[in-house]
């Protein structure tokens, strides 16, 4: 009996340190979504793989049931991906956003159905901390809507549609609205929309029951005229907002009031050296999820704009990095805060950047081939 016991011993060992090492590589392996945003077959949501350990990136699946797959963005139970989905990006016709349930260890994507985004050349998505709603920007037509995201997972016709309203002093870029992003507050009481074409920070109170939106009081932050309010990101402790300027070339922070909504604006820092005297635009920004580290894209110089955030939320540069690739379009960070992903939309290639103790990144390996990547968003 005694052989026995030890042999059910050891057997049971074996299957715990099974189970161990098998809980350990999939800890080092990270499932992220790439969007290519392009027509046909070649438009498609790439599932990888990223080693969190050596920086390695490799597709395991592409869902081509899509296309134009601008941005991404993810349910909070990480169950459900949501993608802008439209023939012609940008045309005559509303854009459609497709919601797809994430089935299995490969990424793949089950179509669960549509929903027009009311809007043309739909450009940004964000899902509520109660992932009961799913809202939206839309670029050319310059408006902003919210649509109810069902039990399971699918979306309903949208709950809110509003119309931005107003020009601002650029004459080329700013003759109308141009809603560019659209992100919720960590609180899930209020919702920020960055318009471009009017340099607003427009300011909505969220209903996540409903899945509504209304104006907020106050209903706006301006930026500088003429700036260019691209994309939105919080500082991880949700105190602060920064918002990337298109035109200026800028970044600049404001505190939140979670109380009001109200947004106070703060410094502005360039994203590009003082010395370039060519064209370029920034497109995204991240923040390390340690709070401690900033990132913007620069499209024309070609970067990625390094800075270290004090604790009164200000930004010191640190330094300014070639994104490898032609037209840096979006950026990611892992959980760990160890590794930032850019993906070079024009340069049809993704670059993995290791980013080091005092916040400065250095690539890993060479960058991978895909084309027109618009969207990284890591589960």
């Amino acid at each position: 009996m005694s052989s026995f016991f030890r042999l059910l011993s050891v057997a049971a060992l074996a299957i715990l340190l099974g189970e161990a090492l098998t809980q350990t590589t999939q800890a080092e392996t990270l499932r992220l979504f790439i969007s290519a945003f392009a027509s046909g077959d070649d438009g498609a949501i790439h599932a990888c793989d990223f080693d969190t350990e050596t920086g390695e990136l490799k597709t395991v699946h592409r869902t081509v049931e899509v296309e134009h797959p601008f941005f991404l963005a993810l349910s909070p139970d990480k169950r459900f991906l949501y993608s802008i989905d439209t023939a012609q990006f940008g045309g005559k016709e509303n854009e459609n956003i497709a919601a797809f349930e994430i089935v299995g260890r490969q990424g793949k994507l089950k179509l669960l159905g549509r929903q027009s985004a009311l809007g043309t050349a739909a450009c940004y998505l964000d899902v509520d901390a109660d992932g009961k709603t799913l809202l939206v920007a839309n670029y050319s037509s310059g408006s902003v809507a919210s649509l109810p995201i069902r039990k399971d997972g699918a979306i309903a016709k949208a709950a809110t549609f509003v119309q931005h309203e107003g020009s601002s002093v650029n004459p080329a870029r700013q003759k109308e609205p141009h809603a560019h992003c659209i992100v919720v507050s960590p609180d899930n009481r209020f919702v920020f929309a960055a318009d471009l074409g009017i340099d607003k920070i427009m300011a909505y109170r969220l209903n996540p029951n409903r899945a509504e939106i209304e104006a907020n009081q106050p209903p706006f932050a301006a930026t500088a005229a003429g700036a260019g309010p691209r994309h939105l990101t919080f500082h991880p402790n949700g105190d602060r907002l920064y918002v990337i300027n298109e035109i200026f070339n800028t970044i600049t922070d404001f505190a939140y009031d979670s109380k009001t909504g109200k947004l106070t604006k703060g410094q502005s820092v360039s994203t590009l050296p003082g010395d370039f005297e060519g064209t370029s635009h920034t497109a995204d920004l991240k923040i390390t999820p340690n709070g401690r580290f900033l990132y913007g894209t620069n499209r024309g110089h070609d970067s990625v704009a390094s800075y270290r955030i004090a604790a009164d939320g200000s930004l010191k540069r640190l330094a300014i990095t070639s994104s490898n690739g032609k037209g840096p379009q979006n950026l990611a960070i892992t959980p760990d805060g160890k590794w930032l992903i850019c993906a070079n939309m024009p340069g049809n290639n993704v670059v993995v950047f290791r980013i080091k103790e005092d916040g400065a990144i250095e690539r890993v390996g060479e960058p991978m081939s895909i084309k027109m990547p618009s969207c990284i968003m890591i589960p």
